[in-house]
């Protein structure tokens, strides 16, 4: 068995967190990581305050295992904020804030209520910020993950951020889909792994299958960072871009930004009904580039089993055989 610091601050058995993707993850999905050995991770951005509450209360009837609620900052709205702290989550998660906001402030509602504390950083920079705001966890996202993402990649990324917030637990992020990933991330440092893209390929995933069978068919070089889907949702991340499917959608405005910019509202609604129908080519479909180290849809569980049993197995025999 693996088990680092994580599992004990998590209260988990396995040191893998799924990502809080904002309209990949819902109650079905959290519950069966967290049931699984992991730890499950709702994002919120999909939902409203209406509706929030009823999506905790969901996980709640499908596991009594820890969880976690993610809010993104830049647009984190007071009402869903404070359901959450009303429901109490193991953890409240944070990412992509604006430099000018307060983190403490967050970060000390959320210990009130007795969460601990996760945000995601994709530089040294904002992770030193969180840390000394009072995060309890620190995620090192490099630029290989799916969906809004920095500049680093992981590898360079991993230690200097486990160096710099020491001695933080950090959990790595971005391009990893295997045991072979997570033992690599452990040997740089991390105390776990928080994935996206791998969890999408589920049957517990509330993606179309067609988005899945993307995935699944992906050789991990058919992604590209745009600005493309931001600008069609007319949502503006701080520093960050989009890794997108390179598809027909994105092909027909790249190079061509201000028809976007002129025509979002029509665009936004041809991408929401591109997606409701599965349309691979002209939806907006994020997955990262470890897209091409998965090869099938397998059941939650599966994916963490077969991680660990892989990673257990670097680490036992391949690892001490190469000492001389």
């Amino acid at each position: 068995m693996i088990h680092t610091r994580i599992c004990d601050l998590l209260g988990i058995v396995h040191p893998i967190v799924l990502g809080g993707m904002g309209t990949a993850t819902t109650a079905p999905l959290v519950a069966a990581v967290s049931n699984a050995g992991g730890f499950g991770t709702l994002g919120t951005s999909a939902f409203t305050a209406a509706t929030l509450g009823a999506e905790i209360g969901a996980i709640r009837e499908r596991t009594h295992k820890p969880f976690g609620v993610n809010h993104l900052l830049f647009e984190i709205q007071e009402e869903m904020f404070a359901i959450t702290l009303r429901a109490r989550p193991h953890v409240t998660a944070f990412a992509w804030a604006r430099k000018e906001q307060n983190l403490r402030d967050y970060f000390e509602r959320a210990h009130d209520a007795g969460c601990k504390v996760m945000h995601m950083a994709g530089e040294v920079p904002e992770a030193l910020r969180a840390a000394e705001a009072g995060a309890d966890v620190l995620v090192a996202q490099g630029t290989e993950a799916g969906g809004h993402v920095g500049w680093m990649a992981s590898l360079p990324l991993l230690p200097m951020m486990v160096k710099a917030v020491a001695p933080l637990p950090v959990l790595c992020a971005g391009g990893i889909a295997t045991g072979s990933g997570l033992a690599a991330a452990l040997a740089l440092g991390a105390e776990g792994v928080l994935l996206g893209t791998r969890f999408m390929a589920t049957p517990e995933a509330p993606i179309h299958p067609n988005f899945k069978q993307a995935i699944v068919s992906s050789d991990g070089h058919d992604t590209v960072l745009t600005e493309i889907p931001d600008l069609a949702s007319q949502r503006v991340w701080p520093g960050a871009m989009s890794r997108a499917r390179r598809n027909k959608f994105i092909e027909r405005f790249a190079g061509r930004e201000w028809a976007v910019r002129q025509n979002a509202a029509t665009i936004g609604k041809q991408l929401a009904a591109a997606r409701a129908a599965g349309d691979i080519d002209n939806a907006s479909l994020s997955f990262g580039q470890d897209a091409g180290l998965i090869d099938a849809v397998k059941s939650v569980r599966e994916v963490i089993d077969e991680m660990i049993t892989e990673a257990e197995e670097i680490i036992r025999a391949r690892l001490p055989s190469l000492l001389r």
